[in-house]
């Protein structure tokens, strides 16, 4: 058996590990069905919205730089790329 100091060291350790491994957020979230739902359907709102702007504004960017490409006037390329754009312009209206 063990005296009444080295046991107090021992859950003092414990406690110490348990903190550090945030092993009390873990327990709240396990006992918390409800706020586990809120959490998960705010971060999936939040990603589909960032998904939504990060593809618009990569879309746009791409548009813009085909755009240019197409002033160049290099014969086939220029002609396949207006078709392209034609075509997502089209989309757009």
């Amino acid at each position: 058996m063990l005296d009444k100091k080295s046991r107090d060291k021992r859950i003092d350790k414990l406690n110490e590990g348990l903190q550090k491994g945030n092993i009390e957020d873990w327990l709240y979230l396990i006992g918390s069905k409800k706020q586990i739902m809120i959490r998960n359907l705010m971060a999936g709102i939040f990603r589909g919205i960032g998904i939504g702007i990060g593809v618009t504004i990569i879309t746009a960017i791409l548009i813009y730089i085909l755009q240019k490409i197409i002033r160049l006037n290099i014969p086939i390329i220029g002609d396949f790329i207006s078709d392209i754009v034609d075509v997502v312009e089209r989309k757009q209206y």
